[in-house]
């Protein structure tokens, strides 16, 4: 049974960013991920042929994973994912229509932000999640806690860019309560094997780290 956004967050809060996967390998992928207690899979739109791989993910481990795409700019992309079932809308930056729209449909929606401002029109739209992007760029992890200090509590902060299994703890005790994962988790082309390692070493870390 597939549980709501928040309490796949408080068990796994990694988002897997599967970018330049192609269909005809993205169930083997999944599968691996989700094996490694991934509750959340994403397929970033500029990816080959992405809604066929994001239709396949749902289809296959929908009813228990939280399967969606990455890089949505535009409503046109949005009604696409709408007709794949899928449940998940991440995006790189905050656009409030796009999100009011997203959640009009019952997706989750995870919008990117780099300011306050940006922070709090994303939540006024009704984001259930906010992406610090990119993460790698923040001059310090104070960022972080200072941002944490004025978004609601119910909002949670998840970092995107640049995150790799050594500095999830950092971000953690800085005040992030989720991620993005991309090119340290899955780089186009990478076989399963290299899937199943890395997808180890951030639950890994996860564990390691969690302290609820």
């Amino acid at each position: 049974m597939k549980h709501s956004f928040d309490e796949m967050m408080q068990e796994f809060p990694m988002v897997a960013i599967m970018r330049g996967v192609e269909p005809h390998e993205v169930l083997d992928h999944g599968r691996v991920l989700i094996e490694a207690g991934f509750r959340m899979i994403e397929v970033p739109l500029n990816s080959p042929n992405p809604f066929e791989s994001i239709r396949l993910l749902q289809e296959a481990y929908g009813d228990t994973t939280l399967i969606g795409a990455g890089t949505v700019l535009s409503m046109d992309q949005l009604k696409q994912l709408i007709a794949t079932g899928a449940g998940l809308m991440v995006a790189p930056h905050t656009d409030p229509e796009i999100i009011r729209a997203a959640k009009t449909a019952g997706l989750y929606t995870m919008p990117g932000f780099f300011t306050v401002t940006e922070a709090f029109a994303a939540i006024h739209a009704g984001a259930d999640a906010l992406k610090i992007f990119p993460a790698e760029a923040l001059p310090s992890l104070k960022v972080i806690s200072a941002m944490g200090a004025v978004v609601p509590k119910e909002v949670r902060l998840c970092p995107v860019g640049g995150i790799s299994p050594d500095n999830v703890g950092d971000y953690l005790a800085a005040g992030a309560r989720g991620f993005g994962l991309g090119s340290a988790l899955y780089k186009k082309g990478q076989s399963v094997e290299q899937t199943i390692l890395n997808a180890q070493a951030f639950a890994a870390s996860w564990k390691e780290n969690n302290n609820d």
